[in-house]
């Protein structure tokens, strides 16, 4: 019996995340929490001839909510907005991500945490410096979820290259994303170098990287003000999380995966080998994982041998902004102390 709980499941990300899970044959229990419409979202979902049972809480239900949770994934916060930058939206989403993980320290202390809201590289060590003044921190259970720029980097990739000759779902092998979730601290790395060496031009690998890393203001200014990436966003939180119901259910570890997490690297194994390999004491970064029962127990360090010179060049512009990301997560949670 696996429980997946929804934290901010009436957003405009919460709501198809969780019409997703609801068809996922690892499910069993679906609790969908925030602090309006969440039972009625649920009730609707209910009605899905899918085996799994869903309920919906409300304001002053978020422990009952989280009791018994094997999972927990937080798309709480406000959406992005044109003009508003990640420095905005991380005052108001990590409040409420700090607030969210405390109490599920207190009702679900064994529970995978999964974060979705933005901004990723600030709001994971948020989670995570919360969770060790509670004496409740376990780095492998805590990953934040930069799935889309994955699912971004592969449509963009084929994209580039001639959809009609190579598919989207061809590039799922051929491409990764490491490093964080906004803009320059997104790094894709394309593993195949048959396929690397299609993007014939440094302007057209120029054009495919800068279009990966600020892919979500597309949709920002696409949607006219009413909001940011949604749909995707919860396709590719649904992806990565059905990665770790899927390992909960096994009894063996799993495979480096396609998609990567982002995590605390000092707390797992291979962690402080990235770190070596990248040059880098950064604590954080997202590259693929290996789980076991639904917890990262390695990071894959063997990309790291293959990258090219442009990518060498964008890890360390990448890690200059990343580090200032993570600092700012950590001194928040500080602040509050």
């Amino acid at each position: 019996m696996t429980k997946v709980t929804v934290l901010g499941a009436a957003g405009g990300i919460g709501q198809p995340l969780s019409l997703l899970l609801k068809m996922s044959p690892y499910v069993s229990t679906l609790a969908l929490y925030d602090l309006r419409l969440a039972p009625g979202v649920a009730r609707d979902l209910s009605h899905i001839n899918t085996n799994s049972k869903c309920r919906g809480y409300g304001k002053d239900e978020l422990a009952d909510a989280l009791k018994g949770a094997n999972v927990v994934v937080i798309p709480a916060g406000v959406p992005r907005k044109p003009g508003m930058t990640r420095d905005d939206l991380f005052k108001i989403n990590a409040g409420i991500v700090a607030n969210l993980v405390s109490a599920t320290a207190k009702y679900a202390p064994s529970a995978r945490i999964l974060v979705i809201s933005n901004p990723v590289n600030s709001t994971v060590p948020v989670a995570c410096e919360t969770l060790k003044n509670l004496g409740q921190f376990k780095p492998g259970k805590v990953m934040g979820v930069t799935t889309l720029d994955v699912v971004r980097a592969h449509t963009f990739l084929s994209d580039a290259l001639g959809a009609d000759h190579y598919g989207r779902e061809a590039m799922k092998s051929h491409v990764t994303v490491i490093g964080g979730h906004s803009g320059t601290t997104i790094v894709p790395i394309v593993t195949n170098a048959k396929v690397r060496s299609k993007l014939v031009n440094k302007r057209q690998y120029d054009a495919y990287i800068h279009r990966v890393q600020f892919g979500g203001d597309e949709v920002v200014e696409a949607k006219q003000g009413a909001g940011s990436a949604t749909l995707s966003m919860a396709l590719a939180g649904f992806q990565f999380t059905n990665e770790v119901l899927r390992s909960i259910h096994l009894e063996k570890r799993a495979e480096p995966g396609p998609l990567p997490a982002f995590i605390y690297l000092p707390g797992v194994e291979g962690g402080k080998e990235l770190q070596s390999k990248l040059g880098t004491n950064i604590e954080y970064f997202a590259a693929p994982v290996q789980m076991l029962r639904g917890d990262v127990v390695r990071v894959d360090v063997d990309w790291v041998d293959g990258l090219s010179d442009e990518e060498k060049k964008a890890i360390k512009i990448c890690l200059e902004e990343l580090d200032k990301n993570v600092q700012k997560g950590k001194r928040f949670v500080q602040s509050k102390l």
